[in-house]
């Protein structure tokens, strides 16, 4: 089991949470997410006046404190402070360390950078596996720019247990865990609608989870600090900016729908969360637009072209792709159970007007997918018309009802 805290959520958050960390209770790791999309754009503004910069000087002025304080408890630290210049930043604490007598092994990830011209920053999201190399390699402090806030957890877990990147269950499991940790005391209460029932939620602790070899965690938190650690706050962050089930990451896939949560013991401030292993035989295919029916079956013709099964019994319905010795003329005519609305099948005349064509044909694709097609809309003087059409009847059932009584 390797025990990972976290300490920053975001660009200036809580600037005591390192020092908190480290003194409540035992911990290997100590990661801290310092980067959204605001984030980088400040950042970006700081490298354009000096180059220098372009990381998060906060995590800077956080180890000035509490740098010796991790040495000593032999607490490792995993951050992606490095904003735009992990490279920098890394300099900077070396110097930091050099002014306070201590020798920290630093390490950074690169990479995440690419080439934009007009923009001031252009990054993609990288993995865990260049983390774990550094902390491998003996990093005392590991430094990144822009990776997936998942992955400062689910690299530890790497080094620790030796994954491969074929470990896929053991590294959804992960970045599981590091999707509860990623925003700091949110897991604790403060994405937790009911905060007014917590009994502390104005100083919530940091979140902690005990990751097991299988991916499996414990979430907690040190003893005696505020907010809560139960199974309807780990949902509440679980469920944080999430859409599909299925969680798209650089090293994984991890699907979200296979997760079970449970409380951890007799102690109320622990959650287990299981990541639920890969379903044999699951359709990818549908996955890919999973909420988009169109592109989804433009997805299934594609793969039924490039494994040679188009047409046959079982393929996409509505496949373009025409079957061996496929005659026009033969498939012109009605299918067996002619005279039937099932079992008719419209044919198009030759040489009709192609816009009228093209509107059949959507007329046809709406209906295979069982939208319901939009009500005309009657414009402003057309709807007064039709509404003075009616009325003379309506007058006519009111006189006869007032004839009647």
């Amino acid at each position: 089991m390797i025990r990972i805290g976290n300490a920053s959520g975001f660009y200036g958050d809580r600037f005591a949470a390192v020092e908190e960390m480290l003194t409540g209770g035992e911990l290997d790791v100590l990661t801290g997410d310092y980067l959204a999309e605001l984030t980088m754009l400040i950042l970006a503004r700081d490298r354009a006046r000096d180059p220098r910069l372009g990381y998060a000087r906060t995590f800077l002025r956080q180890m000035e404190s509490t740098l010796g304080l991790a040495l000593d408890k032999r607490v490792r630290i995993v951050v992606n402070a490095g904003g735009l210049n992990p490279a920098g930043l890394a300099s900077a604490l070396a110097a930091l360390g050099e002014r306070l007598g201590l020798t920290p092994r630093i390490g950074y990830v690169t990479g995440d950078e690419v080439p934009a011209p007009g923009a001031l920053a252009a990054n993609a999201y990288l993995g865990a596996f260049g983390i774990a190399s550094c902390l491998a390699a003996g990093a005392d402090v590991v430094v990144t720019g822009r990776v997936t806030d998942a992955s400062l957890v689910v690299g530890p877990a790497i080094d620790r247990y030796g994954w491969t990147r074929t470990d896929y269950d053991a590294l959804a499991g992960a970045t599981v865990a590091g999707h509860i940790l990623e925003c700091g005391a949110q897991a604790t209460g403060g994405n937790f609608a009911f905060f007014t029932e917590l009994a502390d939620g104005r100083h919530p602790g940091f979140p902690i989870a005990e990751v097991a070899a299988d991916g499996s965690c414990v979430v907690t938190k040190h003893p005696g600090t505020g907010g809560a650690v139960t199974v309807e706050t780990v949902t509440a962050q679980l469920l944080y900016e999430i859409a599909a089930p299925a969680y798209l990451g650089p090293d994984v896939v991890a699907h979200f729908d296979t997760i079970a949560l449970h409380g951890a013991g007799p102690d109320p401030g622990r959650a287990g969360v299981l990541p639920g292993r890969r379903r044999a035989g699951a359709r990818l295919l549908p996955r890919l637009f999973p909420d988009h029916p169109t592109r989804r079956r433009r997805a299934v013709r594609r793969l039924h072209r490039r494994l040679g099964t188009a047409g046959r019994r079982g393929a996409h319905r509505g496949s373009p792709v025409r079957r061996a010795g496929h005659d026009p003329a033969t498939a012109a005519r009605r299918r067996p159970g002619a005279g039937t609305s099932r079992g008719t099948r419209r044919v198009r005349p030759a040489g009709s007007d192609p816009a009228r064509t093209a509107r059949y044909r959507r007329r046809r694709a709406l209906g295979r997918q069982g939208r319901r097609r939009q009500p005309r809309r009657l414009g402003p003087r057309r709807g007064l018309l039709r509404l003075a059409a009616r009325l003379p009847d309506r007058r006519r059932a009111a006189r006869a009802t007032a004839r009647d009584g």
